[in-house]
C-alpha cells in the first residue's frame, strides 16, 4: 500500500444519524495506525430529513475533546457536512455559530415529480429519465454554490454517480458544460473541491469526482482539493486514498510543505 500522506477530511462517527457503526475513538485509533497526521469528523446536518438527522453539537464537541486528549499525536478537526444548507439558511447559520474548524456542504436530494428524494433511494434514478434528473441535481448544486451560506469544501460533487443505473452508463462528458459552469462558480468563490473515495469502493462508480472532472476543475480555476473517505465506520478511514492521491497529482494538485493542508496546484 502506498504511504497515506493526505488528511482524511470527511469522516463520520456515532454523531451522524446514518453511522450506526461509527465510533470516533476507534476512528482516531485507526488514523494513528495508518500514520495519518489529521482527521476531520464532519458529521451530518441534514435538515431535509428532520430534526433527528441534525448534529447534537454540544455532545459531539465533548466527545471530540476527549479524543483530542487521548490522541495528542493526531490533529482532530471539528467539522460538519451540511446537506442542502441553501434550503435552510437560518438553521444552517445557527449551527455554524458553533465554530467548526471545517465546513463541508453537499447535495443529496432533489425535488422530482412533486417529492423530495435522495439519489441513494433504490430505483430513484430512473433509466429513462436519469439524464434529466442528473441535470436537475447539478442545478441544485449550482444554487448551493451561488448561495450565501459559508462553507469550505464542496463534498462528493457527482454523488448520484454512486447509484447510477447500469444502463445507460454514466458519462460525465455528456454534462461537461454544466459541470464547468458550477466548477467555475466554485473556483470564483474560493471553495475547495473534495475527492471523495466512498470508503474505497470501486473507483469507476464511487470516486467522486473522477479524473475528467478534476481536470475541468483545474482548467476552470480551481486552486485546491481535499480528500475524504466518507467513512461511516473506523475501518474505512482513508480507504482508497492511494488512488485518489494519484489522480489528484495527475490533474496537477500536489501536497505542499504543510502535510496537514489541502493539496494545491
Amino acid at each position: 500500500m502506498a504511504t497515506v500522506i493526505a488528511p482524511d477530511d470527511h469522516v463520520h462517527s456515532e454523531w451522524s444519524w446514518d453511522a450506526a457503526r461509527g465510533d470516533m475513538d476507534r476512528a482516531c485509533r485507526r488514523a494513528s495506525e495508518l500514520g495519518l497526521r489529521s482527521i476531520a469528523f464532519t458529521e451530518h446536518a441534514d435538515w431535509i430529513r428532520g430534526d433527528e438527522a441534525v448534529l447534537d453539537a454540544a455532545a459531539y464537541i465533548e466527545c471530540l475533546e476527549r479524543c483530542r486528549a487521548s490522541y495528542p499525536e493526531l490533529r482532530i478537526v471539528s467539522g460538519v457536512e451540511m446537506g442542502e444548507p441553501h434550503r435552510f439558511p437560518e438553521r444552517a447559520r445557527a449551527l455554524l455559530d458553533v465554530g467548526f474548524d471545517r465546513v463541508l456542504a453537499s447535495v443529496h436530494c432533489i425535488e422530482w415529480q412533486g417529492r423530495t428524494a435522495d439519489a441513494a433511494e433504490p430505483g430513484f434514478l430512473q433509466p429513462a429519465a436519469v439524464g434529466e434528473m442528473f441535470s436537475l441535481y447539478l442545478r441544485e448544486l449550482r444554487s448551493l454554490i451561488e448561495g450565501d451560506i459559508p462553507f469550505d469544501v464542496l463534498a462528493h460533487l457527482d454523488y448520484p454517480k454512486r447509484y447510477w443505473p447500469d444502463h445507460p452508463a454514466y458519462d460525465e462528458a455528456l454534462f461537461e458544460g454544466e459541470f464547468r459552469q458550477l466548477l467555475r462558480a466554485a473556483a470564483n468563490r474560493g471553495i475547495v473541491l473534495e475527492i471523495n473515495t466512498t470508503r474505497g469502493r470501486d473507483p469507476v462508480r464511487y470516486l467522486c469526482p473522477g479524473p475528467p472532472v478534476l481536470r475541468w476543475w483545474r482548467e476552470e480555476g480551481g486552486r485546491a482539493v481535499s480528500f475524504g473517505s466518507d467513512a461511516h465506520s473506523p475501518e474505512h478511514v482513508a480507504a482508497g486514498f492511494a488512488l485518489a492521491q494519484e489522480i489528484a497529482a495527475a490533474a496537477g494538485f500536489m501536497a505542499g510543505n504543510d502535510p496537514l493542508a489541502f493539496w494545491t496546484r
